[in-house]
């Protein structure tokens, strides 16, 4: 128990390196950020497939009813960091940018009979730009011109630490509930400098603290077939609500005389949305599994603040009901590794993903970006003396976010987790 104790320690040591934005994109600067990719390293190489998933080796916390299916006298414990270079491509002009990020950390054993406990700390969501823009605009009495400079920056995100359980009250079904606790900051600067000395800067600052919870229900149903074939199907809920936080906005303007500043607030103004999700996943004995996801986000019934004519308000409609879906398979010739069914290579998991979705942010009147991407990789298992169950999980996923009239992004990014799986409840016998 003392070194379950010790890695959940470890898991809230990594928050600040998890709270560091893995982003820079300008769709940031929108709703709550750019919504972080969910699913741990395994996953991950088959493009986040995992609602009709139940691995005994691995902690899938995408579906919380799959912890009843984690092996007995085992303690799972799961880390992984993404490194990523994205390519933004506006007309004819490109640029790059890099980013390293840590993921996600989780562990996981089995409390019971048919009875899972996990826990971890996830990322929600990313806020990371810096950009500026020129141009000029008339006086009011249209007699001259003046320039000006509008500066864009922002950072933050949010994150989440949880708690989960699995528990299979009869064969073939399980029910699961992730407790999170949900905190995060949205910075946000908007800066107009002009250079006709009459308004010096006009600047705009959005802030808004989070700190509340985060529920997550599912359910999970598994069905025998011949020949060791096994079909799964599952689905979650995310619970929406409103996350009690009072967005501000304040605007400081300031010219060579004086300086005036204005703070408006809309109180209770964010609110996360409801979440349905379902999935399939069919399994010919532990040679290969394919999946199928639908993941639906309602977006556009929580209530979102905004910078109106009629002042700072908290409203609804502001972002679209986001879709998502994804498919992916795994292969392993020799899943168990049983030495007569070939040697370390044989043992390998290979996997490959892609998927689609549509945004949940508006920009003006338009759609944001839409998302395509196709993933692949391996899940290579640590062989030595005194382990033969841990992983190596890579994976390669390439993600492309268009939209007419707007910036184009493409991501090349690399995913690496390890999986520490260790027989930590075992009794030792001594002859």
């Amino acid at each position: 128990m003392k070194k379950i104790f010790a890695a959940m320690s470890i898991a809230l040591l990594a928050t600040p390196a998890l709270a560091q934005s893995g982003t820079n994109s300008p769709y940031s600067q929108y709703g709550i950020g750019v919504l972080s990719d969910q699913g741990n390293s395994f996953n991950r190489g088959m493009n986040g497939v995992g609602l009709g998933f139940r691995p005994h080796n691995q902690i899938n916390y995408i579906n919380p009813a799959s912890y009843s299916a984690v092996d007995s006298l085992s303690f799972i414990f799961d880390a992984g960091l993404s490194l990523q270079i994205t390519n933004f491509k506006e007309n004819k002009v490109s640029k790059n940018a890099k980013n390293a990020n840590f993921e996600y950390v989780v562990g996981g054993f089995r409390a019971a009979r048919n009875f899972g406990v996990a826990f971890g700390l996830l990322p929600i969501s990313n806020i990371g730009y810096n950009y500026s823009s020129t141009g000029t605009v008339q006086r009011e009495d249209a007699s001259t011109t003046t320039g000006y400079t509008t500066a864009n920056s922002g950072s933050g995100g949010l994150r989440e630490v949880f708690l989960g359980f699995g528990w299979s009250p009869f064969e073939g079904f399980s029910v699961g509930l992730n407790a999170g606790y949900l905190w995060g900051e949205i910075d946000r600067t908007v800066t107009n400098s002009y250079t006709d000395g009459y308004v010096k800067t006009l600047k705009k600052n959005h802030y808004c603290s989070v700190s509340n919870y985060k529920l997550d229900f599912g359910v999970q149903y598994q069905y025998s077939l011949e020949n060791k074939d096994v079909l799964t199907v599952g689905a979650t809920y995310g619970l929406g609500h409103n996350l009690k936080s009072d967005p501000t906005l304040s605007i400081i303007s300031t010219n060579s005389i004086v300086a005036d500043t204005t703070t408006l607030v809309a109180s209770d103004g964010i609110e996360f949305p409801t979440q349905i999700a379902a999935g399939v996943s069919y399994a010919h004995g532990s040679k290969w599994t394919v999946g199928l996801d639908y993941t639906l986000q309602k977006w556009a019934d929580a209530k979102f603040p905004l910078d109106q004519s009629n002042g700072y308000v908290a409203k609804t409609g502001v972002f679209n009901d986001s879709h998502k879906i994804n498919a992916g398979f795994e292969y392993c010739k020799n899943a168990e590794g049983r030495k007569a069914d070939g040697g370390f290579f044989s043992r390998i998991r290979y996997r490959v993903g892609a998927g689609y979705s549509t945004p949940y942010i508006k920009i003006g009147e338009k759609d944001g970006p839409s998302q395509l991407s196709v993933s692949a990789g391996v899940g290579i298992p640590i062989v030595n003396a005194i382990n033969n169950r841990s992983m190596l999980n890579v994976s390669a996923q390439w993600v492309r976010n268009d939209a007419s009239g707007f910036i184009k992004e493409n991501t090349f990014r690399i995913n690496v987790g390890f999986t520490f799986n260790e027989r930590w409840f075992a009794k030792w016998k001594f002859e």
